[in-house]
């Protein structure tokens, strides 16, 4: 990595793991069933967050395009803070909805303004070629923050309960949001108003074949992360005790972060169609023995997510990058309730098929002669 780049990717995954590293993340929805709340109470916050993500996604996009995408990252952090803050000093159903509400709202603004800040500081110091290197970087640095943060939740939980848990995630947000406020951002000429960034966004999206292309790519590689919700079932119904669940799905993020850090010489279909094979061979065997295909499999996944989203990032050329990318963000909800219904009809056999679907999009979408239609593509997409 040019020694240029390296002061800014040490702090944007700094940023990603201390963001990450927030302990009520595997605790919160035993918050919920602890304080009382029904089955159907639950389901209700989850379909709350989930609204909330799909109709902010791309709004929050170009509000980060119009004013700062360091400013989103901040706030998004703050945010966070203040829903936790109310999920601990008054436990209920509507404090819950009305967190999970700022919640969603703090990952609007990061998704996009995330990326877009990073290629454009990266692009900033003539270091434009390493954004896949360090997009992967902070992509690990996210799956592997799970693990300190499991661990944070226990010894919190067992020291001071749900109360301890909460209000040392409002400290790792507001950290977070500290980090976030130092990392640099590249002036972008004189501010366009929130609604002609919306516009710029939406109309490179939808009017621009490669960009268009690349958003449909990466929205339906993301929406597969969805499968990710379904490991410890995954485990469980393959004879895993229900004690060692947590263990024995633990090599998973591994994988997928030592995927995510992998140079980008690999071509799309191939990782996919491997991670597909893996996939459907684990659920043949039904065995504990299985998830060690599992984690290979998500490995592969994420490396190809990795190579989908550089790609989409060299492929934008407006201003309204932070739009973009939320619209492929958008595309990813949307593709992540198909991904459920698939698992569904029927779990990992399904869900084999779906990535092997998912390989066959992506490859037509990003093919060689995309990286033509600019010159600076073939320098930098292998």
């Amino acid at each position: 990595m040019p020694p240029p780049a390296r002061p800014l990717a040490r702090l944007v995954v700094g940023w990603a793991l201390v963001a990450d590293v927030v302990p009520v993340y595997p605790l919160y929805a035993l918050l919920f069933a602890d304080t009382g709340l029904s089955d159907g109470q639950i389901s209700l916050l989850f379909a709350i967050w989930s609204t909330v993500a799909v109709v902010a996604e791309v709004p929050f996009g170009a509000l980060a395009d119009r004013f700062s995408r360091r400013g989103a990252l901040v706030a998004a952090g703050v945010l966070q803070a203040c829903g936790y803050a109310l999920w601990t000093a008054a436990p209920g159903f509507w404090t819950f909805a009305a967190g999970v509400v700022l919640w969603g709202l703090g990952g609007a603004l990061v998704s996009g303004a995330l990326e877009a800040l990073l290629h454009d500081g990266l692009t900033a110091i003539g270091a434009a070629t390493v954004f896949g290197r360090v997009l992967g970087r902070v992509t690990a640095a996210g799956l592997l923050a799970q693990i300190p943060a499991a661990l944070a939740a226990t010894v919190l939980f067992t020291a001071g309960g749900f109360t301890l848990v909460g209000w040392v995630s409002v400290a790792t947000c507001l950290a977070a949001a500290l980090l976030a406020s130092r990392l640099p951002e590249t002036p972008r000429g004189e501010p366009e108003s929130w609604l002609a960034a919306l516009r710029a966004g939406l109309a490179e999206s939808s009017a621009v074949p490669a960009v268009r292309r690349a958003v449909i790519a990466v929205a339906a590689l993301t929406g597969l992360d969805a499968l990710e919700e379904y490991f410890p079932l995954m485990a469980q119904d393959w004879h895993v005790p229900t004690a060692v669940v947590p263990l024995a799905v633990l090599a998973i993020p591994l994988a997928g972060a030592a995927g995510a850090t992998l140079r980008d010489r690999h071509r799309l279909a191939p990782l996919l169609v491997a991670s597909a094979v893996l996939l459907g061979v684990a659920g043949y065997l039904r065995h504990p023995a299985g998830l060690a295909l599992v984690a290979v499999s998500y490995g592969l996944y994420r490396h190809a997510l990795v190579i989908a989203e550089t790609r989409l990032q060299q492929r934008i050329t407006g201003s309204a990058r932070a739009t973009v990318t939320s619209v492929a963000g958008l595309g990813s909800e949307v593709a992540a309730y198909a991904v459920y219904a698939v698992w569904t009809v029927g779990e990992v056999p399904a869900a084999a098929v779906a990535v092997l679907v998912t390989a066959l999009l992506a490859a037509h979408a990003l093919k060689d002669r995309d990286r033509t239609e600019d010159p600076s593509h073939q320098r930098e997409v292998r």
